[in-house]
Protein backbone atom coordinates (compact mmCIF):
# COMPACT_ATOMS: atom_id res chain seq x y z
CA UNK A 1 0.00 0.00 0.00
CA UNK A 2 1.39 3.54 -0.62
CA UNK A 3 1.10 6.22 1.04
CA UNK A 4 -2.55 8.17 -0.09
CA UNK A 5 -2.45 11.68 -1.80
CA UNK A 6 -4.97 12.83 0.51
CA UNK A 7 -6.52 12.24 4.05
CA UNK A 8 -9.77 13.44 3.57
CA UNK A 9 -10.31 14.82 7.14
CA UNK A 10 -11.06 18.70 5.71
CA UNK A 11 -12.94 18.41 2.71
CA UNK A 12 -10.28 20.85 1.09
CA UNK A 13 -8.05 19.14 -1.28
CA UNK A 14 -5.13 21.37 -0.38
CA UNK A 15 -5.52 20.91 3.48
CA UNK A 16 -6.06 16.93 2.95
CA UNK A 17 -2.96 16.69 0.66
CA UNK A 18 -0.83 18.89 3.38
CA UNK A 19 -2.13 16.09 6.00
CA UNK A 20 -0.92 12.98 3.76
CA UNK A 21 2.10 15.18 2.84
CA UNK A 22 3.53 16.33 5.88
CA UNK A 23 3.44 14.28 9.06
CA UNK A 24 3.84 17.24 11.83
CA UNK A 25 0.51 18.54 10.33
CA UNK A 26 -0.90 15.64 10.59
CA UNK A 27 0.10 15.32 14.13
CA UNK A 28 -0.95 19.24 14.33
CA UNK A 29 -4.29 18.59 13.08
CA UNK A 30 -5.18 16.33 15.86
CA UNK A 31 -3.24 18.22 18.42
CA UNK A 32 -6.37 20.88 17.24
CA UNK A 33 -9.14 18.49 17.59
CA UNK A 34 -10.87 19.16 20.22
CA UNK A 35 -14.02 21.28 20.72
CA UNK A 36 -14.22 21.80 16.95
CA UNK A 37 -15.39 20.11 13.91
CA UNK A 38 -12.61 17.56 12.29
CA UNK A 39 -12.57 19.96 8.94
CA UNK A 40 -11.83 22.98 11.40
CA UNK A 41 -8.88 21.26 13.54
CA UNK A 42 -7.58 19.87 10.52
CA UNK A 43 -7.52 22.99 8.26
CA UNK A 44 -4.94 24.46 10.99
CA UNK A 45 -2.01 22.70 9.70
CA UNK A 46 -2.60 24.61 6.33
CA UNK A 47 -3.66 27.71 7.68
CA UNK A 48 -0.42 27.50 9.87
CA UNK A 49 1.45 27.16 7.16
CA UNK A 50 0.21 29.99 4.81
CA UNK A 51 0.48 32.27 7.68
CA UNK A 52 3.92 31.02 9.06
CA UNK A 53 5.42 30.35 5.52
CA UNK A 54 6.55 26.45 6.64
CA UNK A 55 5.46 23.94 9.46
CA UNK A 56 9.02 23.17 10.65
CA UNK A 57 8.67 21.71 14.59
CA UNK A 58 12.29 23.94 15.40
CA UNK A 59 11.18 26.63 13.90
CA UNK A 60 7.77 27.01 15.60
CA UNK A 61 9.03 25.70 18.58
CA UNK A 62 11.03 28.74 18.74
CA UNK A 63 8.73 30.77 17.94
CA UNK A 64 7.60 33.06 21.43
CA UNK A 65 4.17 32.14 22.86
CA UNK A 66 3.12 35.59 21.81
CA UNK A 67 4.33 34.94 17.86
CA UNK A 68 2.62 31.83 17.98
CA UNK A 69 -0.55 33.39 19.48
CA UNK A 70 -1.00 36.17 16.91
CA UNK A 71 -0.66 33.94 13.92
CA UNK A 72 -3.73 31.34 15.79
CA UNK A 73 -5.96 35.01 16.59
CA UNK A 74 -5.52 36.16 12.97
CA UNK A 75 -9.12 35.66 11.61
CA UNK A 76 -10.23 33.75 10.45
CA UNK A 77 -8.70 32.46 14.24
CA UNK A 78 -7.01 28.84 13.55
CA UNK A 79 -9.10 27.43 16.77
CA UNK A 80 -11.69 28.62 18.73
CA UNK A 81 -9.38 28.49 21.80
CA UNK A 82 -6.25 30.27 19.77
CA UNK A 83 -3.98 30.73 23.39
CA UNK A 84 -4.28 27.42 24.46
CA UNK A 85 -4.41 25.72 21.49
CA UNK A 86 -0.97 27.92 20.67
CA UNK A 87 0.74 26.60 23.56
CA UNK A 88 -0.11 23.35 22.67
CA UNK A 89 1.14 23.27 19.50
CA UNK A 90 4.59 25.23 20.41
CA UNK A 91 4.86 22.33 22.95
CA UNK A 92 4.23 19.72 20.08
CA UNK A 93 6.80 21.34 17.72
CA UNK A 94 9.30 21.12 20.70
CA UNK A 95 8.54 17.60 21.53
CA UNK A 96 8.98 16.89 17.76
CA UNK A 97 11.87 18.61 17.55
CA UNK A 98 13.91 18.08 20.63
CA UNK A 99 12.61 13.96 20.40
CA UNK A 100 12.54 13.26 16.85
CA UNK A 101 15.34 15.84 15.47
CA UNK A 102 12.33 17.52 14.04
CA UNK A 103 11.39 14.33 11.79
CA UNK A 104 7.13 14.19 13.39
CA UNK A 105 7.19 10.32 11.07
CA UNK A 106 10.00 9.58 13.60
CA UNK A 107 7.36 9.09 15.84
CA UNK A 108 6.21 6.29 14.45
CA UNK A 109 8.96 4.90 11.91
CA UNK A 110 11.56 3.98 15.05
CA UNK A 111 9.19 2.80 17.17
CA UNK A 112 10.39 -0.72 18.20
CA UNK A 113 6.60 -2.08 19.29
CA UNK A 114 2.77 -1.08 19.23
CA UNK A 115 3.45 -0.46 22.94
CA UNK A 116 6.19 2.00 22.65
CA UNK A 117 4.51 3.84 19.52
CA UNK A 118 1.05 4.26 22.14
CA UNK A 119 3.91 5.26 24.83
CA UNK A 120 5.07 8.05 22.55
CA UNK A 121 1.84 8.76 20.93
CA UNK A 122 0.43 9.26 25.00
CA UNK A 123 3.42 11.32 25.53
CA UNK A 124 2.68 13.99 22.86
CA UNK A 125 0.96 17.10 24.90
CA UNK A 126 -2.68 16.77 25.04
CA UNK A 127 -2.61 13.35 23.36
CA UNK A 128 -5.15 10.97 25.76
CA UNK A 129 -7.11 8.11 25.05
CA UNK A 130 -9.25 9.25 22.20
CA UNK A 131 -6.51 11.00 20.07
CA UNK A 132 -4.39 7.48 20.51
CA UNK A 133 -7.45 5.44 19.02
CA UNK A 134 -7.43 8.60 16.35
CA UNK A 135 -4.09 8.94 15.55
CA UNK A 136 -3.67 5.04 15.95
CA UNK A 137 -6.18 4.26 13.40
CA UNK A 138 -5.09 6.68 11.29
CA UNK A 139 -1.44 5.72 10.77
CA UNK A 140 -3.02 1.76 10.54
CA UNK A 141 -5.69 2.42 8.23
CA UNK A 142 -4.59 5.04 5.95
CA UNK A 143 -0.40 5.52 6.33
CA UNK A 144 -0.24 1.55 6.62
CA UNK A 145 1.96 1.56 9.66
CA UNK A 146 1.77 -2.00 10.91
CA UNK A 147 2.63 -0.93 14.56
CA UNK A 148 -0.26 0.98 14.60
CA UNK A 149 -2.73 -1.57 14.19
CA UNK A 150 -3.31 -2.67 17.65
CA UNK A 151 -4.79 0.91 18.22
CA UNK A 152 -7.41 0.40 15.94
CA UNK A 153 -10.56 -0.05 17.76
CA UNK A 154 -13.68 -1.89 16.94
CA UNK A 155 -16.03 0.50 16.04
CA UNK A 156 -15.56 3.57 13.52
CA UNK A 157 -13.37 6.14 14.22
CA UNK A 158 -11.25 9.13 12.32
CA UNK A 159 -9.34 6.72 10.89
CA UNK A 160 -12.29 5.12 8.74
CA UNK A 161 -12.30 8.28 6.49
CA UNK A 162 -10.93 7.65 2.98
CA UNK A 163 -12.98 9.52 1.54
CA UNK A 164 -14.83 13.17 1.39
CA UNK A 165 -18.20 11.22 1.61
CA UNK A 166 -16.98 9.58 4.43
CA UNK A 167 -15.95 12.58 6.65
CA UNK A 168 -19.48 13.60 6.25
CA UNK A 169 -20.79 9.95 6.98
CA UNK A 170 -18.34 9.76 9.99
CA UNK A 171 -19.50 13.55 11.40
CA UNK A 172 -23.32 12.72 10.75
CA UNK A 173 -22.77 9.55 13.14
CA UNK A 174 -20.74 11.67 16.02
CA UNK A 175 -23.78 14.69 15.72
CA UNK A 176 -26.45 11.79 16.26
CA UNK A 177 -24.62 10.09 18.63
CA UNK A 178 -23.95 13.79 20.73
CA UNK A 179 -27.66 14.18 20.43
CA UNK A 180 -28.61 10.75 21.68
CA UNK A 181 -26.38 11.28 24.81
CA UNK A 182 -27.66 15.01 25.34
CA UNK A 183 -31.20 13.70 25.11
CA UNK A 184 -30.67 10.77 27.92
CA UNK A 185 -28.90 13.29 29.40
CA UNK A 186 -25.15 12.01 29.49
CA UNK A 187 -22.08 13.02 28.23
CA UNK A 188 -21.33 11.88 24.78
Amino acid sequence: MTAPKAIHFTGNAEADELLAADPFALLVGFALDQQVTVPTAFMGPLKLKLRLGHLDPKRIAELSPDQLEAVFREKPAVHRFPGSMAKRVRELAATISDDYDGHADELWTTAKSSSELEERIRALPGFGDMKVVGLGSTLAKRLNVKLAAPLVPDHPCLGDVDSPEALEAYQSAKRAKKAAARAVGAEP
